[in-house]
């Protein structure tokens, strides 16, 4: 099974964010987990999933862990 990743701008695309909402989102320790080697910042496919599933509510009163996702969507 091979690895799939996504980098920022991919990402950022998936959502329909900007990719600078990826990068403060990283700074404060929200959003998907994700890998830096060097100055590359790469986020596993599973992992972007996962966060997405994470993320899933059956209403609007129900609390988002993330609210900068629920805002940007």
């Amino acid at each position: 099974m091979s690895v799939k990743h996504m980098n920022q701008d991919d990402l950022a695309e998936r959502w329909n964010i900007s990719p600078r909402t990826l990068e403060r989102w990283r700074w404060v320790g929200q959003g998907p987990r994700y890998i830096k080697i060097g100055g590359r910042v790469v986020y596993r496919l599973e992992e972007v999933e996962a966060f997405e599933a994470q993320q899933t509510r059956a209403s609007t009163a129900q609390t988002s862990p993330t609210p900068a996702l629920a805002r940007s969507a």
